[in-house]
């Protein structure tokens, strides 16, 4: 469902930060796309507990046609050291 491929998703790119030396508290943007936006509420209690201190800025749409049948794609923008 929706919460188990948001934490998937999450967890990849935490663990691509991780890897080049940054972290998920230095995104400072993501963008959502669902395949259903009435999945929005689910998707978005999973994604809020990756961001427990500071919640970059983000932005989402409905779109069809996700990528292998996805429900959800995350992108986000991080800094490095």
């Amino acid at each position: 469902g929706i919460e188990a491929e948001t934490r998937q998703t999450l967890e990849n790119i935490r663990d691509v930060l991780q890897r080049t030396g940054s972290s998920m508290d230095r995104i400072v943007k993501c963008t959502v796309m669902l395949a259903d936006m009435r999945e929005w509420e689910a998707m978005n209690t999973v994604y809020t507990s990756f961001f427990p201190r500071q919640k970059p800025a983000r932005s989402s749409f409905g779109a069809t046609g996700l990528a292998l049948g996805a429900r959800v794609e995350i992108e986000c923008i991080a800094t490095v050291d």
